[in-house]
């Protein structure tokens, strides 16, 4: 809980308060340059905290990268769970979808999810998105309740909309563009 602090009357925030507004920033800062080619110097700095204490709150830039590809996946299973509410079938699939198209125009969102799967080449972040992705397709198959080839189809057509999404092909009018992906078509 966050408190005033009586010297500078700033708020003071928890250390959970702390990590959670850390990891915001990180989630940004990741979605543009990756595990690679993000400062953690940067997201210290954005976050209104000192760099060492940026490796207090997360063991490291990896570690931090990986709490973010955490929340990216989580905020996902638990928007698809509040959507499809007590649906099942079709139902729940289209709830799910639409939900998801939505989640697709936040661009950080998006490219976070792209980077984790760029990063996989790393064992640990491999692992991370692997546990992240399972748990996704668990959820959508015990929502849905439907057939594995229907579920698989459900997440084929996802993955073509984060591709459609990563170049903003709806913005671009052509045809092709627009057939690709017609719910995405503005």
């Amino acid at each position: 809980m966050a408190t005033k602090t009586a010297d500078s009357g700033r708020t003071r925030m928890s250390a959970d308060e702390r990590r959670a507004s850390v990891l915001t920033v990180a989630v940004e800062e990741f979605a543009r340059g990756g595990l690679a080619g993000t400062s953690t110097e940067t997201i210290a700095a954005r976050a209104g905290i000192s760099h060492p204490y940026l490796f207090r709150l997360f063991t490291n830039k990896k570690g931090l990268f990986l709490a973010a590809v955490r929340e990216i996946f989580a905020r996902t299973v638990t928007m698809f769970e509040q959507v499809a509410g007590d649906q099942s079938g079709e139902a729940a699939f289209k709830a799910m979808g639409d939900a998801y198209n939505e989640l697709l125009t936040d661009r950080t969102y998006l490219l976070l999810q792209m980077q984790a799967y760029a990063a996989c080449e790393d064992a640990e972040v491999r692992d991370v998105t692997r546990r992240g992705f399972r748990d996704l397709w668990y959820c959508v198959e015990r929502l849905s309740g439907l057939p594995v080839d229907e579920v698989r189809d459900f997440f084929a057509f996802g993955m073509l909309l984060n591709v459609a999404a990563a170049m903003d092909l709806p913005a671009l009018g052509e045809r092709w563009a627009q057939n690709l992906c017609p719910e995405r078509a503005e």
